[in-house]
């Protein structure tokens, strides 16, 4: 006899966003255990899943604080009771800094660091910094080769930090060092050998040590170099020059980092049933709105052989069943290709633990990109 108020996971209306619960605590407690002796601490990403509750279950695994891309995704954070936030990304709108600067107004309790790159943006965080009375704490921005947004040499690095140092209401913090473009090749998924990101961070490594080491030697101190990704977690993380390893794929997982051969478990998928079934063809109700497929289509869980039939539409996911082996009616899940954007589409993943829902936790920064 069915329990009374369980809902199993093939009563779920598809379709959904899921988490499994073994897999996604395997992953975190994985993390933990590696950082744990190192001397770099754990700062996750909170793009990846947007959701605070695992934010306060990594904090509570270990983690010093949480990673975010944008000020609406730290507005949902610390509205949660997240203590210690880094926005690892510039904010470029004078108006938006006073927002910034209201938010830390508003939360003395809580540590905010943010990322700079150019001389006026650091004018502005100080002038909003300066009108609530609050301190900012501030990471110079280094293109350690993603091509985005940073500086490059030392004494671009030292002219910025000085004039953090130099305004009222902010404190130079360290530097800012992502090398997402060492995580995989989508083009070529085998290129990015182990000794290849191991060499890659090797020179990012001699990079930024350098800036570190002229920045110190002209009297300013380099308390944190923050970046890391799930990719090269246990390069960067193991005793390297970085203090603050960001991975946030990790705790989820999708498929394109899961044939990177990391030790991490897929935990998220998306629950979708067949509602079309004809010979050598099946038809899911789980398409573009609901998947995200810039970095390929998902995988079919327990099919590796199945694949998406040409393109997935909007509403409709057409897979090749040569075979003829899905039926109609039956729930299958996907293994989204690109976690981070496929999360910003829903509002709520459905936790599951042995076929049942233990918990729905809400997906609070979605859609949050200002």
């Amino acid at each position: 006899m069915k329990e009374t108020g369980l809902i199993k996971k093939d009563e779920i209306d598809t379709p959904a966003l899921l988490i499994d619960l073994d897999a996604f605590e395997y992953n975190i407690k994985l993390m933990a255990d590696f950082m744990k002796d190192k001397s770099a601490k754990l700062r996750p990403h909170y793009k990846s899943y947007k959701c605070p509750t695992i934010s306060h279950k990594q904090i509570n695994a270990g983690a010093k604080g949480i990673t975010c891309a944008k000020l609406e995704e730290a507005e949902t954070l610390i509205f949660a009771g997240i203590r210690d936030v880094l926005i690892a990304n510039e904010i470029p709108n004078p108006a938006k800094l006073y927002r910034l600067a209201g938010l830390a107004h508003a939360h003395p309790e809580t540590k905010i660091t943010v990322a700079a790159d150019n001389a006026e943006n650091i004018t502005a965080l100080s002038q909003a910094a300066s009108r609530f009375g609050v301190t900012l704490y501030v990471l110079v921005e280094v293109d350690v080769g993603m091509g985005r947004c940073g500086v490059n040499t030392p004494d671009e690095v030292y002219a910025l930090s000085k004039r953090i140092k130099d305004s009222k209401g902010l404190v130079f913090e360290g530097i800012q060092a992502y090398e997402g473009h060492l995580s995989y090749d989508l083009d070529i998924p085998t290129s990015l050998t182990e000794e290849v990101k191991r060499e890659g961070v090797k020179k990012m490594c001699e990079k930024v040590g350098a800036i570190k080491d002229y920045l110190e030697k002209k009297g300013i101190t380099v308390n944190e170099i923050s970046g890391g990704g799930t990719g090269t977690y246990n390069i960067t993380g193991n005793n390297t020059i970085w203090t603050e390893i960001q991975a946030g794929s990790y705790a989820l997982m999708d498929s394109v980092y899961d044939r990177a051969g990391l030790r991490f478990k897929c935990a998220m998928t998306i629950l979708t049933t067949v509602m079309h079934k004809r010979p050598g063809m099946a038809v899911t109700d789980a398409g573009l709105k609901v998947c995200t497929i810039e970095q390929g289509f998902p995988a079919i869980k327990g099919y590796p052989h199945l694949e998406i039939y040409q393109e997935l539409s909007e509403e409709h996911g057409p897979i090749e069943d040569p075979k003829d082996e899905l039926e109609y009616l039956q729930k299958i899940e996907y293994i989204p290709s690109h976690g981070c954007t496929t999360v910003n589409l829903h509002d709520q993943f459905y936790c599951v633990r042995n076929n049942t829902v233990e918990a729905i936790w809400p997906i609070t920064a979605r859609g949050r990109s200002r």
